[in-house]
């Protein structure tokens, strides 16, 4: 019945980092808007939107011990790779990290938004050939 359409992200300038996703996330523009910039990524349905603001607003949330999560993240086959282009490109990053097998890194684009890198764990309820099951079954 649902599944997530779109992703809106903050960014205080619209130009700079439609350019910058387009070259570092391999996002495709399909349509823009007097304050913002709808792409689709090369993979799966879901979109992504930049909506100008007037000043920084969070994409990640405390949760404990001072330690903050993003509201989403991007999957990625080859974590590895993915952290290198970052690395490669001038891209903060935090250190690649390992959460039960899942392997994770966060990165931040132009305005400081943080977003979680991970990739997907085999036998894991998590991992999407998992989940497509239990909704086949649904």
């Amino acid at each position: 019945m649902f599944k997530i359409g779109s992703i809106f992200i903050p960014v205080t300038d619209v130009k700079k980092s439609t350019e910058w996703y387009e070259k570092y996330l391999g996002v495709k523009k399909i349509d823009s808007w007097e304050d913002g910039v709808g792409f689709y990524l090369p993979t799966g349905s879901t979109q992504l939107a930049l909506v100008k603001v007037e000043s920084h607003q969070p994409t990640d949330f405390p949760i404990k011990d001072n330690q903050k999560n993003s509201y989403y993240n991007f999957v990625v086959d080859d974590i590895y790779t993915t952290h290198q282009h970052f690395k490669n490109n001038g891209i903060e990053t935090t250190e690649i990290n390992d959460f039960g097998g899942m392997k994770f890194f966060d990165f931040f684009d132009l305005d400081g938004n943080s977003f979680s890198v991970v990739n997907e764990v085999d036998g894991s309820p998590f991992h999407s050939d998992n989940v497509r099951k239990m909704q086949e079954r649904d």
